[in-house]
């Protein structure tokens, strides 16, 4: 069954109060939300994606507590609540690292770092709790991915013997995608099997002519995003390399006349003209996105307050348990505390940064500013959330009003204040106010889907909150050690000192920072981000047309723009991954239970981002501590012939074996 709305799957009965906020489930919860969060924030540095945690938390769930006899489907949608906050605080990575990349910070500063992502995380579920309400009680919104999860934990947590081997199944595909993808890249770090297969290269006989190439990623983690995304979604990306690297670096390249390798001419011309093409692409797109909700996040609110007005106020304490959230004066308070550190934060910032001349001004207009935005972002958001759900969310552009916003106002109320020279603080207070702010969308737009699952198998709002609330902490002590372990391993691209062949893209903090730095210093090719805006434009257009005369083809704007923005080696294996994804489901369609047998190939996908992603940041800490570019490596240069062709072989191989199994297996769970 494909849950396409809320009728999908009808809530369990109300029943009395039940085993649900429970200790072991806070330590399961954390300690997944500690290895998810660590594996995403890797992954979304290296392809510019993370991925949903809630359902694998919630298999791995089930699998464990079964063994408990008081277990019950609520304390494993606890388990799931706490989790999700790894799919989406990690988000930060398309901001915080923005600081680095401009040279303003060296590190992450740790206490700095968790206080951004814990308060922002706080406050993003406290604005998203008078929204329940309105935008998931009283509300059609579909919230597809919180149905899901909500069908996830009705069959895993069921009775029945073929709920029990499907849970089982599901906890193998998960575990059997973890080792497999570790192991790969283990091998990959000793240099036995070929990272990746590219190839550069020149378009006639001049040494000087246009220059292209592909880096196609031996990444079990890439093709398993592939996977999660979609066909379409990789039929889009797949359309931006070609644009990027068919295209523009051929073109760019020989207006240039770059002479040398064809792969430092490639990269070259890819790093400082092509990328502005894709942000360009992104930022409108993502713009687009949000424009396109304005009308349904207005409609929707509009009729739940008139809703909502026309309800009789009641005891709180005659709610029924179902119906309780965290009282709204708590709400009130804990909103209202969480706002004094984050005054503190822009005070010391405004300081270190040579602005404390107008340390009240600056605290002053940031808060304000952060109050409305967070806001208005939790409402958007959040509607967002119940329309497409939380990974279709456009967080980006989120991330990019707010950083356009925040610059627009430092750049009008502050530097007409200062001498010249202070810009490149402008520049870093403007991100940091935005790291906050889009703490605040993140959680909110995790929030309510969760919310929406809880709904769907009797659980108590409030205490979903509060397991949020314990996921956000457990997210934020985590995040900074781990952006500092691979700042000091690889470092991003962009930034001072950075080794361009080994740095994480972290595509969306590049693009924010530099939109920040385009608005404050001026400084960004203008001319550039427009021609890739009209791309932006045109790729609309063929969107709508699109979807008015196919029930399924669409073409997204969005990854249109990272297709151009990211190096291959992030792209082309996420187009193969997508194709392979396709290919499963089709043949899963023929088994007696497609849906299911289908959950299994997303539980083997989102094995594989885990394996790698841990194991990822594993070896970037051998690394960082060694002072070695490889470590692990057995074999030297000479064996990069045969590696290429081993690693290519034994990953065909893998993933093929991988998936073979997993659908029998599958079939093997769901059979009568």
């Amino acid at each position: 069954m494909t849950p396409n709305s809320t009728e999908a799957i009808a809530p369990v009965p109300v029943a009395e109060p039940r085993t649900e906020l429970t200790l072991r489930a806070l330590i399961l919860g954390i300690v997944i939300t500690v290895l998810f969060t660590a594996a995403n924030v890797f992954f979304g540095l290296k392809a510019g994606l993370t991925f949903a945690t809630s359902i694998p938390a919630a298999v791995i769930s089930m699998a464990l507590l079964r063994n408990f006899k008081n277990s019950t489907i609520q304390e494993n949608n606890i388990v799931q609540t706490v989790a999700s906050a790894a799919g989406t605080l990690s988000s930060i990575i398309f901001v915080l690292p923005g600081l680095v990349m401009i040279g303003w910070w060296t590190g992450f500063p740790y206490w700095e770092s968790f206080l951004i992502c814990a308060l922002g995380g706080v406050l993003g579920v406290m604005y998203s709790i008078p929204l329940r309400r309105a935008l998931v009680t009283n509300s059609d919104l579909p919230y597809p991915e919180g149905v899901a999860c909500a069908e996830v934990l009705k069959v895993g947590s069921g009775d029945d013997s073929v709920g029990v081997e499907e849970s089982r199944a599901g906890l193998q595909a998960v575990v059997w995608g973890a080792i497999s993808a570790s192991a790969f890249s283990v091998i990959v770090a000793t240099k036995v099997f070929a990272s990746d297969i590219a190839q550069y290269f020149r378009f006639g006989s001049s040494d000087k002519g246009p220059v292209s190439g592909f880096d196609f990623q031996l990444s079990m983690a890439l093709l398993a995003v592939g996977h999660l995304v979609g066909l379409w979604v990789g039929v889009a990306m797949l359309l931006g390399a070609v644009i990027g690297w068919g295209w523009a670096v051929p073109h760019f390249s020989a207006m240039a006349g770059m002479a040398g390798p064809a792969a430092d001419a490639a990269q070259a011309t890819w790093a400082h003209q092509v990328r502005f093409l894709g942000a360009g692409t992104i930022g409108v797109a993502a713009i687009w996105t949000l424009l396109k909700l304005v009308k349904p996040v207005a409609d929707g609110l509009a009729s739940a307050m008139r809703a909502s007005r026309l309800r009789k106020s009641g005891n709180a304490a005659s709610l029924p348990r179902t119906e309780q959230d965290i009282p709204i004066g708590v709400v009130g308070v804990i909103t209202l505390v969480s706002f004094v550190p984050i005054a503190w934060l822009f005070g010391h910032f405004s300081i270190v940064s040579g602005l404390g001349d107008h340390m009240w001004l600056l605290v002053i207009g940031g808060l304000v500013y952060c109050v409305v935005m967070s806001f208005l972002v939790s409402a958007v958001c959040g509607y967002m959330a119940g329309l497409i759900g939380s990974s279709n969310s456009p967080l980006s552009g989120v991330g990019i009003l707010v950083v356009i916003g925040a610059a627009l106002l430092l750049v009008f109320g502050v530097k007409p204040l200062l001498q010249p020279g202070h810009e490149k603080g402008l520049v870093a207070f403007a991100l940091f106010v935005t790291a906050v702010v889009f703490n605040v969308a993140a959680i909110a737009n995790n929030n309510l889907q969760d919310l929406k699952t809880g709904q769907l198998v009797d659980a108590t709002p409030s205490k979903q909150q509060w397991a949020l609330v314990v996921g956000v902490f457990a997210g934020a002590a985590i995040i900074p050690p781990i952006l500092s372990l691979l700042n000091h391993a690889y470092g991003f691209a962009g930034a001072p000192g950075a080794d361009p062949a080994h740095a994480l893209p972290a595509p969306q903090a590049g693009l924010i920072s530099a939109l920040a730095q385009g608005v404050i210093q001026n400084n960004i090719q203008w001319n550039l981000i427009g021609i890739g805006a009209g791309i932006g434009v045109v790729l609309i257009i063929l969107d709508v047309l699109l979807r008015r005369f196919s029930k399924s083809a669409h073409l997204s704007p969005l990854a249109v723009g990272l297709g151009i923005y990211l190096p291959t080696s992030a792209t082309l294996m996420v187009v193969v991954g997508a194709f392979v994804g396709a290919y499963y489901d089709r043949r899963a369609e023929r088994s007696a239970k497609p849906e299911a047998v289908k959950q299994l190939g997303i539980l083997l996908a989102s094995g594989m981002i885990v394996g790698e992603g841990l194991i990822g940041v594993l070896i970037a800490a051998v690394v960082a501590f060694s002072g070695k570019d490889a470590p692990l490596a057995l074999v030297g240069d000479s064996f990069a012939g045969a590696a290429f062709w081993i690693g290519g072989a034994a990953f065909v191989a893998a993933v093929f074996l991988l998936y073979r199994w997993v659908e029998r297996l599958g079939r093997r769970a769901t059979a009568s």
